[in-house]
Parts: structure tokens; sequence; C-alpha cells
């Protein structure tokens, strides 16, 4: 499996996404994963998985026995050569971006050279396929697309990608052709296509061109709560309402219909408290709207939080929201829900398709929303029809049982 981002180091649901998939699928006796990762920092969960940092992976070897010159400055140096595994040819790879020995550095983010990353995350791919015994290549995301097509070229293994967004999800449709590009090869070249909700799958179907025949759904769970996390204090100590947004404060995530959403609240109710946990490049704008609206002693911004503190806010809420103007799936409202929060989130996302314990509303319905986050918070019965419901409902959501259905893939595949 190539993979972008793994617990605890993550930015947002697709390392979730991925640890979750892969515990999962290791409760199969036969099945062994290796999965790739940019970035190693040695704390990452590995009782059930192999974990391969491409900052660790060599991809070039100096040879001092050779000796040529460098065209541009006319002295003499030893020659790097870069075994090109996708053309099986030997090139001299001397100005390539390597260390003493010979790997290529990764940030392991989301840098502002986030291609060249992709391109070089790519490179390290075909060593690594050359060395790890494999059945199946498995990609998650746009972003190791590429790597699994170089690992395939070198392997002849079949190659099986996990959309978890495409970029008519992340930018409202002002879609960018360069991305667009390399999403589209991936699904070109994929033995199969794995999507995280049917919404995806209908615009990998329609956007992308592929066959029908060749992408399945497989929805994402969410992990039962492990014993530090159901341990945590389930209330604060407010008698405030607390109406949370958690996530990336982006405009695939409609942050502003939140906060529009918060001012028709606090017009009809004010014991309440609105609170947006999360980072992201909309989060001053956010900040200045709910200042225009006059409800900035009423809301709080948290930054970017780790999931212990993610778990916190959750359990001090009362009402979880996700107005996802453009959703592919959405884990944090199952979370919320796990923890006995009632959830209102957008029909505009996959986690709609299974949860239905959850009111739904379109993202852009403002008003409906308000409704919806006044009702919880002043009807006992409502909030706990709601709260004993959802949490039901989502602990019988398992990653074993998407585990099962992606083995199906497999074996239909070999």
């Amino acid at each position: 499996m190539f993979g972008w981002e793994f617990p605890p180091h993550i930015l947002g649901g697709l390392g979730t996404a991925s640890y979750g998939l892969t515990k999962g699928m290791a409760m199969q006796d036969d099945m062994q994963i290796t999965f790739v990762i940019p970035k190693t920092r040695g704390d990452e969960d590995q009782s059930f998985l192999r974990i391969i940092g491409m900052k660790n992976t060599p991809v070039v070897w100096k040879d001092v026995s050779w000796e040529h010159v460098d065209y541009r400055t006319g002295k003499q140096m030893d020659t790097q050569l870069y075994f090109d595994l996708r053309n099986h040819i030997y090139a001299d790879f001397s100005y390539y971006a390597t260390n003493d020995l010979g790997c290529i550095e990764f940030s392991g983010r989301y840098p502002s050279n986030l291609l060249e990353e992709i391109n070089n995350y790519s490179i390290a791919a075909g060593v690594i396929a050359r060395t790890v015994e494999t059945d199946i290549i498995h990609s998650h995301d746009w972003l190791t697309y590429p790597a699994g097509i170089h690992a395939k070229t070198v392997t002849g293994k079949p190659l099986v990608i996990h959309v978890h967004a495409t970029d008519f999800d992340r930018s409202r449709g002002n879609v960018n052709p360069r991305v667009y590009a390399i999403e589209k090869d991936g699904m070109d070249h994929a033995d199969h296509i794995i999507t995280v909700s049917n919404l995806t799958r209908n615009t990998v179907i329609e956007k992308y061109l592929q066959n029908p025949w060749k992408v399945t759904t497989v929805h994402n769970a969410v992990d039962p709560l492990d014993a530090e996390i159901e341990t945590l204090p389930c209330k604060k100590g407010t008698k405030d309402k607390v109406i949370t947004f958690l996530g990336r404060i982006t405009m695939q995530k409609g942050p502003e219909y939140f906060v529009e959403a918060a001012a028709r609240v606090l017009k009809k109710a004010d014991n309440v408290r609105f609170v947006m946990a999360g980072s992201g490049d909309m989060m001053n704008r956010m900040i200045r709207l709910a200042a225009q609206r006059n409800i900035s002693d009423r809301f709080h911004f948290t930054g970017f939080m780790k999931r212990k503190q993610v778990y916190e806010v959750l359990k001090s809420s009362d009402v979880y929201v996700m107005p996802s103007v453009s959703e592919p799936f959405g884990i944090s409202p199952l979370e919320a829900m796990q923890c006995g929060v009632p959830a209102i989130i957008s029909k505009q996302s996959g986690c709609a398709e299974i949860l239905h314990k959850a009111i739904k509303t379109d993202y852009w319905d403002i008003e409906a929303m308000a409704d919806a986050m006044y009702s919880i918070i002043t009807y006992p019965s409502m909030y706990e029809y709601l709260r004993v419901g959802g949490k039901k409902e989502v602990d019988a959501i398992t990653w074993q049982d998407a585990g099962l259905k992606v083995r199906k893939i497999y074996d239909n595949i070999l």
C-alpha cells in the first residue's frame, strides 16, 4: 500500500482512514500489509503491518571507480547512477537532490512543491516494488497514484487505487488540470478502483470516464474508542450548549454556512456557544465573518488539534455539524456519534448514504441547519433519540467489514 499519512502524524481524514482500513484488513489471518509513506517518525503503530518511509529508501548508488566531467564546471566528479526502473536502464543521476545515503528527502506533509514530492515518491516506489514481495499494489488518493503505476510497471502486479476524494470535491468544481491528469492517469492504469461512497463513485464514472464495472464503493468506518478516550470526561463546566464544527477550514467543508447558521440560532437562544475546531486557509475569513455577524463573543476557534484533543472537544459538545459542500465520505460525524453527540450532516456527503440517525440538510440551507441545531439543544427527547440511536448505529459500522469487502476485490482481481 502506498499512502501519504499515518497516525499519529495526520493532517486530515486520509491518515485516519488508512489506519482504520489496514487495521481491519490485518484481522484476516493470511493478510500481510506493507504500508509506505513519505516520511516515518518512528512512533507509528507497526503491531499489525510493516511501515516503510520513502526518506529511508536509497534511489541512487555512488560508483567512485567511474569519473566524468561536469559539463557546467569542467571539474571531474564521482558518478551517481539511478536505476530507471520504469525503462530498465541506468541513467546519470549526479544532479539529483539526494543525501549521503542516496535517499530523497521528503517533508512528510503537503508542501508548496507537492507535485515535486509526488514525483520523487513515485521514483522511490520503483525501488521498493523491487524489494518487497507483493500480490497486490494498493494506492491511496491521488498523491500516490504515480507510485502505484510505477510499481505496477516494475512488478506486473495488479493495481488497486483508492479514491478518498477528487479535485472536484476539493475545488468546488474549479479543477486543477494537472491534478485532474494525475487522477485520471491513475484510474486509467488501475485494475480496479475503490471509492469511499456512491457519491464519489458517480464522479469517477462521469467525470473521469471510467467503466462502472471497474469501480466499487467501500464505505469508511470508525475505530472503536480506546480506553484512554473512553475515560475522558463527557461534559464541560458550563450550562451553555456547545455546537461544534470540526475539520479543515476550507471551502470544501462549507465553514461559512456554519457561521451563518450559528448567527440565526443566536437570535433565538443565548445559552449557546459555537466551536470551530481545526485550521485551514479560510480560518481568518471565518473569524472576520463571526465579527461581522456580531457573534464573536459566542464563537471559539481552537486551531489544529491532535487526536485526544479532538475527542475532548467532541465529548464536550451537544451537537456536531458537518456542512460540507462536497464530502466524499466524512469520518468525523461517525466519531461524534460514537461519543454520543447528535450530528447534523450535509446531504452532499458520502456518509449520508449509511447514517440514518443523523439529521441531513443541504449545505446551503442555513435556515434548515439552524432549525436542526436549535431543535436538538431545545428538545431533550430529540437529543436523546439521536444520541442513543446514533451511537448504536455507528458502533455497527466496522473497519473489519470494510476490510472484507476490499479482500473480495483483491480475490476477484487475482
